[in-house]
């Protein structure tokens, strides 16, 4: 498929790459960082075309469609109307890898970015020279000179968090950007009532040296439509923009982009929509699959009705049966709650997961495939078959979960649009 790339398996690719990726093709058709570059110097099987490569005899696979993303995020900026689609690329890009993600949103289009963390603010902005980053944390006193240093806005949740940005303005005798958020009913990060009162009460002083950028708050109940604690939110967060000095708003991530144009503002922030999660899983899903985690059958054996299945012998075999083990634990991610509860698919045809996932191994139930079966096939686990929210309620949590706990052991194939 045109446009496919691997990371290489020999060099060890971390959770943030920063500036090392490269967009250099290979000599063996593939896109990945540049080792020279990076000041790392090896042998890879890659450059070595007489030897095998490591990747292929890779037991699992994590294959992220790049074109599927800048899709999804074109999509997420049509049901935004006249608002500014941001990406939300914290979690490693919700698992999927921040370095080959964010290049492919920003030729999409986008020049805001969220993330959670400090650390990744400091991996982002080299993949994002000119764009606007957020950092969902706020500005503790610690990472005040890292934030503003990087030109990394904050998005600050506390008073206390307001003065301290204010005093940084002073001392550096600038004018920092920042965000706000408030609380309007998640109880979790932003200004509580009595908080947004005592601001409003004496912005002008408060925010001295700080330009108000963005005034933001969090849906709860994004993920159902009916949920009337949306309606409460929304009125929660209008009663505070008239508080406070004018600035942009933005209240929806990928789940309330889709409750309608009251809640778009002026940004939304498209997250588990851009790498093909359902945000309102009792609806059709409006995004393209951009996810799909396999693994190779490395053994197929027949076992008869009576026996057992696995560590704790908790699946009894009721016939006859053909079971397939494939390389794919709970060491990659494939979470443990899905033994006995899981399925696979082969070949489009769903097959149960029997017995305990163990550390690197998954056994399924293959009588019913029709057909001839081998070793060296593939299960797929989520992707084309099997949506996110599928296994997402087999493991009894959401999709999101699913993503980020994605282990880097299974290999890493990016492929582009064709």
């Amino acid at each position: 498929m045109p446009g496919k790339c691997r990371s290489q398996r020999t060099v060890p690719f971390p959770r943030y790459w920063g500036s090392l990726m490269s967009s250099t093709p290979h000599r063996h058709g593939r896109t990945g960082f540049d080792a020279g570059r990076a000041g790392l110097h090896c042998s890879t099987p890659m450059d070595r075309p007489d030897e095998p490569r490591i990747a292929d005899f890779e037991a699992a696979r994590l294959t992220v469609r790049l074109g599927a993303i800048s899709a999804n995020f074109k999509t997420a900026q049509r049901f935004a109307g006249t608002a500014t689609a941001a990406a939300v690329v914290k979690a490693d890009a919700y698992g999927t890898g921040l370095a080959p993600v964010v290049p492919t949103l920003v030729q999409a289009g986008c020049d805001t970015f969220f993330v959670a963390r400090l650390e990744e603010g400091l991996a982002l902005r080299p993949l994002a020279p000119e764009a606007r980053i957020f950092v969902l944390d706020g500005a503790q006193p610690d990472a005040v000179p890292a934030l503003i240093s990087h030109r990394l806005t904050p998005v600050l949740n506390s008073i206390a968090e307001i003065a301290g940005w204010s005093a940084a303005a002073r001392a550096t005798r600038t004018r920092l950007d920042a965000a706000i958020h408030i609380d309007t009913g998640m109880n979790r990060l932003g200004l509580p009532g009595a908080e947004l009162a005592t601001l409003a009460a004496d912005h002008a002083k408060r925010l001295e040296g700080i330009r108000l950028v963005l005034l933001m708050s969090h849906l709860a109940c994004s993920d159902d439509s009916d949920a009337k604690l949306n309606r409460v939110q929304l009125d929660r967060f209008k009663t505070a923009l008239a508080m406070l000095p004018p600035a942009p708003a933005s209240l929806a991530a990928t789940g309330g982009i889709l409750l309608g144009r009251d809640y778009l503002f002026d940004m939304v922030r498209p997250g588990i929509g851009l790498y093909g999660g359902n945000p309102q899983p009792a609806k059709a899903n409006p995004f393209l699959v951009a996810v799909r985690l396999t693994a190779r059958v490395l053994q197929l054996h027949r076992a008869d009705k009576g026996e057992t299945v696995g560590y704790g012998a908790t699946f009894r075999i009721k016939r006859p049966s053909l079971l397939a083990t494939a390389g794919l634990g709970y060491a990659d991610g494939l979470m443990r709650a899905l033994s006995n509860h899981g399925v696979g698919a082969v070949g489009g045809v769903r097959v149960p997961v029997v017995g305990r996932i163990s550390m690197d191994l998954v056994t399924l139930d293959v009588t019913d495939v029709p057909g001839a079966l081998a070793t060296g096939m593939d299960v797929e686990f989520f992707g084309d078959t099997i949506s996110l929210e599928e296994i997402a309620q087999a493991a009894n949590t959401i999709s999101y979960e699913i993503l980020t706990l994605l282990s880097h052991r299974a290999t890493r194939v990016y492929e582009a649009a064709p």
